[in-house]
């Protein structure tokens, strides 16, 4: 089978969306270490969580992780423009997201400020539809 961007992005989106919650979140003003870098089970090891591989293409690997600050998406990317197209298709969908290079992490706010502290990156948030009008 062959994996598409497009198939990728709806695959993300799920997974944020299944993930991504209203969390309490930190204020973002510890300092974060350097960026981590490596194969997403490098990444995950140094997080101390056993990846569920959901996506393993040749663009991009994609696990669910359970650490002790909760579940999230972790993904690793061939190519820098490939993890921008993703996160900014993803992004649409809301969620919280650690970015580092070649690399990203998807959870609820909390989640994602426990693992810059041990991941560095930096943290970007999609799309906000908890605002409702009427």
């Amino acid at each position: 089978m062959r994996v598409t961007r497009p198939m990728l992005a709806v695959a993300g989106a799920a997974a944020v969306l299944a993930l991504a919650g209203c969390g309490a979140g930190g204020d973002g003003a510890a300092k974060a270490p350097p960026t981590a870098t490596g194969s997403l089970e490098s990444l995950a090891a140094e997080v101390k969580c056993r990846p569920d591989i959901q996506t393993d293409a040749d663009t991009i690997r994609q696990a669910i992780c359970a650490g002790s600050g909760g579940k999230f998406v972790l993904a690793t990317f061939s190519t820098d423009r490939g993890q921008r197209e993703w996160i900014d298709e993803a992004k649409d969908y809301g969620g919280f997201y650690l970015v580092g290079r070649k690399w990203v992490a998807v959870g609820d706010d909390g989640v994602v400020h426990a693992l810059r502290g041990t991941l560095g990156g930096e943290v970007e948030i999609g799309a906000d539809h908890h605002a409702h009008t009427g």
